[in-house]
């Protein structure tokens, strides 16, 4: 298939189920709420080797927020609860209490699986905290040397779809780069996922496992590495083709993530020198969910 001359293939790109905490976080102005997020959130690209995937999912106004302030929704992803939790207490203590004039929300108030971070935050108060309430939640106010921290007792997790994808391809390397960078932007518009990557875009996709050091999780994805296209045996690279780019997506379900990769892509296609949309998959064997891009676009 063929959008505006850009190839569409005909495959589809394979998730897998994680666990998902979302919270929101608040400070005095859109800045701070902005610096407390990206702290949080950082060291958070892949679970091959970061503790959690994570990333902003968007940032809202005062009207929407409890406290009547700027904020953020952010997302944190493991495989299981436990870790999930301890990533929660670790990132939210040491990134969003330290940074000024933030507070923290539940970002998923009416989700069954409830942790009390809250509750065990407050214990950094050394006994002189207290409960207090705005709009209606149950709060934690620590006393800090600014002011003071307001925490909700619980954040919400939910299981979630982590490995959503796809691949852009692009006859340099700017080109390619431009056409993830709209695409990316497109997907901050929607709502219930994230890109954890840097800026939402993956320079150095790779595939599960090797070919050749045994000691790796994961390499290369040497098939679709332009700069060595005579040397592999089934590359993936199209005559003419400079740069590949890779978007990954999580989401708390699949209608969220099913309509990022729409969006992204259809602002992808639309750039000059854009050749190619393609996904990764391992045949099914990753995991149970199959995004088909010819569904989507």
């Amino acid at each position: 298939m063929e959008i505006n001359g850009v190839e569409i293939e005909d495959t589809f790109a394979e998730a897998f189920p994680i666990k998902i905490a979302r919270v929101l976080i608040t400070a005095a102005t859109k800045h701070w709420a902005e610096v407390a997020a990206l702290e949080a959130t950082g060291f958070g690209t892949s679970v091959i080797m970061c503790p959690a995937e994570a990333g902003i999912e968007k940032f809202v106004g005062p009207e929407e927020t409890p406290d009547g302030r700027p904020g953020v929704y952010i997302q944190i992803c493991t495989f299981g609860y436990e870790s999930l939790e301890h990533q929660l207490l670790e990132r939210l203590g040491q990134c969003v209490l330290t940074a000024p004039t933030t507070a923290v929300f539940n970002g998923l108030p009416d989700a069954e699986k409830q942790f009390n971070v809250g509750f065990k935050l407050k214990f950094f108060g050394d006994g002189m905290e207290s409960e207090t309430e705005v709009a209606g939640r149950k709060m934690y106010s620590i006393p800090i040397m600014e002011g003071d921290f307001l925490v909700e007792e619980n954040i919400g997790a939910v299981a979630g779809i982590a490995g959503g994808n796809f691949f852009i391809f692009g006859d340099s390397q700017m080109t390619a780069l431009t056409a993830a960078e709209v695409a990316v932007d497109a997907i901050k518009d929607m709502e219930g996922t994230i890109t954890p990557f840097p800026g939402g875009i993956v320079a150095s996709g790779s595939k599960a496992g090797f070919n050749n050091y045994k000691f790796m999780k994961a390499t290369a994805n040497e098939k679709f590495c332009p700069s060595i296209r005579d040397k592999v045996e089934g590359t993936e690279i199209p005559e003419g083709v400079k740069a590949v780019y890779e978007l990954v997506i999580n989401g708390l379900d699949e209608d969220a993530i099913q309509g990022a990769m729409k969006a992204g892509i259809e602002a992808a296609i639309a750039v000059p020198g854009v050749s190619k949309i393609t996904a990764g998959n391992y045949g099914g064997k990753l995991g149970k969910y199959k995004f088909h891009l010819k569904d989507l676009v």
